[in-house]
């Protein structure tokens, strides 16, 4: 079992959250300027650039009981960078009856609670000839991935071919909290590739489950599945709340997104949501005139790393994880043979990923003119890697926190920071109705840029780049236009929501990181830590000294006999199988050394408490105590969470760090009688079988 911290608290203004020190062990510690890209941030100017608030998506039709939408994806050049910077190539989603919304990120999908929405997402990653477009991120074909060229008998597998993949791009996209059918969640292995008019001869056109889902939902809903496409339904029975939809493509997901692909979704009405004016509003809605204000704002943050030619830049070779010149990695890779027989590393994928630059609703360093009155924003942690802690940089001025990923919290909190996992959500009023015309205040981030593992910035971690990554974006506070008619957050009474009754079954599941099994190296900076002065890696076979090269993967589990993890990988078969209607508890050890945004799929579940290492136990955070989707799990520590598990299929959990997702961090899970696909070659392998 790795080195368990001891705990610490951070004090906000709502009371002491709980987090824990750290600094990060087996995962690496990154330069205090971070590599990536031809493009240095510091030349970037910030705050030059308005923010973009996404308007709603528009709809293909709607009836009496359904939304209808056609959502395409497609590569195009967009401004992510201020104007007399270069254009950056892009994918994002857009509807079909309407070119001009296609945007990085995308539109914001308005649906109503209780109402469905049908969505058929098309693959349009082709050129004006209908001609495939490759992939404008690296992909790494040797790990546990789609696998198209394999065709039918090697797709969803492991490959070995360890040149960067050029082929058309399969995508499958899900919609990320909600409470959805399987065969429209975005099974990672229902992938689906453009309807290009050069596929080659052999390849894999779908996933694994795509046929098996697309009968299940024509069985269902009728209507059939175009090639090139998916149609899902969405119930939206649940309360309203802050969703959002993005790429789920299996060992893809990391490159996928980061090209792009996501936008929110966000439910409204019904009992469990407010009346509009008790909270700041409006937001954008089909149909509104040029120059609306707007006061309810969802605003994704990531970080990216850009090229002077204004292109994305995402590692090529796993040298860069360890801070080294791609020429001074001196070991072998798959498939080429290690110490003690071929290589389990892979070439190109690195473990995580920190952009150097801030991106935010889809620009640089933006800055939003907010009037003289309450706000309400929707703040996603959209980094692929990066925890956030976001501060205001105007003393007194507080976040007012009135929801998280699962819809309202029992009552509203008052905090002086926000931490974010990957993936997480918050929904928050910040007040400037006080605060004195011209005044500019940063949005700041003190999250490390490296692996997080809890703890205090500056005192167990560094703060992000303070001219870069420290910054997210700036408002400039103007004279207030209208009248403001919402209730000030302190008075604010939110809808209750429902408590679970006792469970009736406990899980005990495991966070695990993993080693080279047969690669020794000699001169490694400190298991896979990054210095300032890197080692000169080489192959160490024989060497009594010598170390095992890592890390490679890491991965989900359950709990042996002893209380030790046992790691499994995707293909094992399903060992966490809720009968439906029940409710469970699940029970997450982290052997790991950092922190992982953990998110289980179809379900909400209610955070119990966490535990350390001296049996210590305290409840959820204030911001954890609404329904969650995503949580984030402490090295050293459990974490309970409970859930009604009331729709039958089959599912994922995985960590929402998306680089751990693609390599062997992800699971499926079963809801009710355990499926598989009509295919002869697709099957799950026993927990002691499989050598990969």
């Amino acid at each position: 079992m790795k080195n368990r911290r001891g705990f610490l608290k951070l004090t906000a203004a709502a009371g002491a959250g709980a987090y824990l020190t750290s600094k990060s062990g087996l995962w690496p510690s990154v330069f205090a300027e971070i590599p990536g890209g031809t493009l240095p941030p510091d030349v970037i100017p910030k705050f030059v650039t308005p923010l973009v608030i996404p308007p709603a998506m528009p709809r293909s039709a709607s009836d009496a009981t359904t939304d209808h939408y056609t959502i395409g994806v497609r590569q195009f050049a967009q401004q992510i960078l201020p104007a007399r910077l270069p254009q950056t190539t892009v994918w994002s989603y857009g509807s079909l009856t309407d070119d001009r919304s296609f945007n990085y990120p995308a539109f914001t999908i308005e649906a109503t609670a209780q109402r469905t929405a049908r969505v058929t997402w098309v693959n349009q990653l082709v050129d004006r000839r209908g001609n495939y477009l490759p992939h404008i991120l690296p992909v790494d074909q040797t790990l546990h991935w789609a696998n198209p060229p394999d065709g039918v008998t090697g797709r969803d597998r492991q490959g070995l071919d360890p040149e960067p993949y050029r082929g058309p791009v399969p995508i499958v996209t899900h919609l990320h909290g909600g409470h959805s059918p399987d065969h429209s969640d975005g099974f990672p292995e229902a992938w689906y590739l453009p309807a290009a008019n050069n596929v080659p001869g052999g390849f894999a056109r779908v996933g694994s489950w795509y046929n098996f889902f697309r009968a299940k939902f024509q069985t269902t809903w009728g209507g059939d599945w175009e090639p090139g496409s998916a149609t899902f339904v969405y119930p939206n029975d649940q309360r309203p709340t802050t969703l959002w939809y993005h790429d789920h493509t299996l060992g893809m997901t990391r490159v996928n997104v980061y090209a792009g692909p996501a936008g929110f979704y966000l439910i409204r009405g019904g009992p469990g949501d407010l009346p509009p004016g008790v909270l700041p509003g409006p937001a954008p809605a089909i149909g509104d005139p040029p120059g609306m204000s707007y006061y309810e704002i969802p605003i994704v943050i990531q970080d990216r790393s850009f090229n002077a030619n204004g292109s994305l830049f995402y590692p090529d070779n796993r040298a860069f994880f360890e801070g080294l010149q791609t020429g001074q990695l001196q070991i072998p890779f798959i498939p080429q043979p290690g110490c003690t027989g071929p290589s389990d590393v892979s070439p190109i994928w690195n473990p995580e990923f920190f952009g150097n630059t801030i991106v935010v609703n889809g620009r640089t360093w933006p800055y939003l003119e907010v009037e003289q009155r309450r706000y309400r924003f929707r703040f996603l942690n959209g980094c692929n890697s990066r925890f956030l802690i976001l501060k205001l940089s105007r003393a007194g001025l507080s976040f007012w926190q009135v929801g998280a990923d699962g819809g309202f919290l029992p009552a509203p909190g008052r905090l002086d920071q926000l931490l974010m996992g990957p993936a997480e959500r918050a929904d928050v009023i910040v007040d400037f109705t006080k605060v004195p015309v011209g005044t500019e205040i940063v949005l700041q981030n003190l999250g490390p840029d490296e692996p997080f593992g809890g703890g205090m910035p500056d005192a167990d971690f560094d703060a992000s780049g303070p001219n870069t990554t420290g910054l997210v974006m700036q408002f400039r506070v103007i004279p207030a236009r209208s009248l403001d008619v919402s209730t000030p957050p302190e008075l604010l009474w939110l809808p209750q929501q429902s408590v679970l009754p006792p469970a009736t079954v406990t899980r005990q599941l495991s966070l695990n990181e993993a080693e080279s099994e047969t690669v020794l190296v000699d001169g490694h900076p400190g298991h896979g830590h990054r210095k300032h002065q890197p080692a000169n890696l080489r192959l160490a076979c024989g060497d009594p000294n010598a170390l095992p090269f890592g890390p490679t993967q890491a991965l989900l589990g359950t709990l042996t006999a002893a209380g030790e993890g046992n790691p499994l990988r995707w293909m094992h078969e399903i060992t966490e199988n809720p009968q439906a209607g029940a409710i469970e508890v699940w029970e997450i050890h982290n052997f790991t050394e950092d922190a992982h945004p953990i998110h289980i799929h179809l379900i909400q579940f209610e955070i119990i408490e966490r535990e350390d290492a001296n049996g210590l136990t305290r409840g959820p955070e204030a911001w954890e105590t609404g329904p969650k989707d995503t949580m984030i799990s402490f090295p050293g520590e459990i974490v309970r969470v409970k859930a009604l598990f009331d729709r039958t299929g089959q599912y994922v959990w995985h960590c929402h760090i998306v680089e751990h997702e693609d390599n062997e961090m992800m699971r499926p899970y079963s809801v009710g009688p355990i499926q598989s696909p009509d295919d002869p070659f697709h099957g799950r392998a026993d927990v002691s079988g499989v050598k990969f």
